[in-house]
């Protein structure tokens, strides 16, 4: 499994634990199953602690899924 995979699937695993569902693929959109602001802010704490990296509200909304949120990170860990 590639880096990108694997940072997807870290994503998307926060995903399921804070909207409480095991329905989240690498394309599910964070707010059409069920995210919310306040929500999007339990999300940029476990990239937080799970990544070392400070998202904002703005990259949530962005990069509302697993896929495009995981490359959000890539690359701010490497920019």
């Amino acid at each position: 499994m590639n880096q990108a995979t694997m940072l997807t699937d870290g994503v998307a695993h926060i995903f399921r634990r804070v909207l409480e569902t095991a329905d989240v693929g690498p394309d599910s959109d964070f707010f059409l199953i069920g995210g919310d602001s306040l929500l999007a802010t339990r999300v940029l704490s476990g990239v937080a602690r799970a990544y070392g990296v400070e998202l904002t509200f703005a990259d949530v909304l962005l990069a509302p899924t697993p896929e495009s949120l995981a490359a959000r990170i890539a690359d701010v860990r490497h920019g």
